[in-house]
């Protein structure tokens, strides 16, 4: 998108410069530049953040720990998780029959749903965690989650 909006802005100046006068050049690149940096900053502003992301993971502490091999605890150890199905990771943890007959790929978009509300997204699973409401900490904890767990 960047090399879009740099692409543009050069093509306009070009345009502006030849068929117009130096005003209409000024005024034209202006609001090119004040778009553009708009896109820029909007672009940037749901980036996820991994180390914020870890933050918010200390929440999932108490019941999950994400290092290979790590432990089982309240739940599941996360290793693996991403791409994986849910309840169908051998890991030694008994999954409920709910997660393991649910069918869901562990994707960015299932993740962030089974985050926002976990019971909700799958009815029936035993996992007590109330959510992350807020979408800027979901967005965090799965790239925490995928730069952690692979």
């Amino acid at each position: 998108m960047r090399g879009y909006l740099l692409a543009n802005l050069l093509a306009c100046h070009t345009l502006t410069k030849t068929a117009f006068g130096k005003s209409m050049t000024k005024l034209i690149m202006s609001t090119a530049i004040a778009f553009a940096a708009i896109a820029f900053s909007a672009s940037g502003a749901h980036a996820q953040d991994v180390a914020a992301g870890e933050t918010v993971f200390k929440k999932c502490q108490a019941c999950h720990t994400v290092a290979e091999g790590g432990a089982n605890k309240v739940g599941p150890n996360l290793w693996g998780i991403i791409g994986s199905t849910a309840g169908a990771r051998d890991n030694g943890f008994r999954y409920s029959s709910a997660l393991a007959d649910s069918g869901v790929a562990w994707t960015d978009d299932s993740l962030d749903q089974y985050l926002a509300d976990p019971r909700g997204f799958i009815k029936g699973n035993r996992m007590a965690f109330a959510g992350l409401r807020k979408d800027e900490d979901r967005a965090n904890v799965i790239a925490y989650l995928k730069s952690s767990t692979q």
